[in-house]
């Protein structure tokens, strides 16, 4: 295998690259470590999320054969609602990520 030694603009990029590396590796670790109190909060409130959502949706999944049978429904309605369920799921998990990124997690917790 031939190495590249031209002047290319990969070579270039890639050396910059190991100069941040480096510089990554030395940087001194953060001082702020949680407490045991402050890391059982946080597993607290995250695990009352989870349970919060599964409670949910286990509930949902339970209820929509009554519902659905109560309003005449067929089973093709039955799985256009699971179909429309799972579709919001999937497209609002992104979205929660990127407002994340973007602003503080505890709050959008506790607005969710």
């Amino acid at each position: 295998m031939q190495q590249n030694t031209s002047d290319s603009p990969v070579g270039d990029e890639l050396a910059s690259l190991a100069g941040t590396v480096d510089t990554v590796v030395d940087a001194p670790a953060a001082s702020a470590e949680l407490t045991h109190r402050q890391i059982l909060e946080v597993l607290i409130g995250l695990l009352a999320g989870m349970f919060t959502a599964l409670i949910s949706s286990t509930i949902v999944s339970n209820a929509l054969p009554t519902i659905i049978a109560d309003l005449d429904g067929s089973q093709t309605q039955y799985t256009w609602v699971v179909t429309a369920s799972l579709l919001t799921m999937t497209v609002s998990t992104p979205i929660w990520g990127k407002l994340s990124d973007l602003f503080n997690k505890k709050v959008l917790v506790q607005t969710a």
